[in-house]
């Protein structure tokens, strides 16, 4: 169990800094592929940083997940976070599929 459970935190963990770190350099593109811009840019940068910073937590728990189990749960509702909200918000037709797709990849 401790096996399986260390290499979906590795991979987890690695999609996430993979998929996150590139979009510090993103602000404007997004602003202006999907408007309006990013009118708050501290909670557009507070929001990767506190998700690269679970990325590094996955990474955490994937090396001795035995040792940090009690967290697990946590992490569960960390990714649960995002995935329902977008949900919702498709389902009212107030995000586009691809942001539904990622959500779904991330959960």
């Amino acid at each position: 169990m401790d096996r399986f459970a260390s290499r979906v935190y590795t991979i987890a963990g690695i999609y996430g800094l993979i998929v996150m770190l590139p979009q510090y350099f993103l602000e404007e593109r997004i602003g202006r592929d999907t408007p309006p811009p990013i009118t708050h840019p501290e909670y557009f940068y507070g929001f990767i940083g506190i998700v690269i910073v679970w990325q590094l937590a996955f990474l955490v728990i994937a090396r001795d997940p035995a040792r940090f189990r009690a967290l697990m749960p946590v992490t569960v509702l960390e990714k649960l976070a995002f995935a329902v909200p977008v949900a919702l918000l498709y389902a009212q037709g107030r995000v586009a599929a691809t942001t539904l797709f990622f959500a779904g990849i991330d959960l």
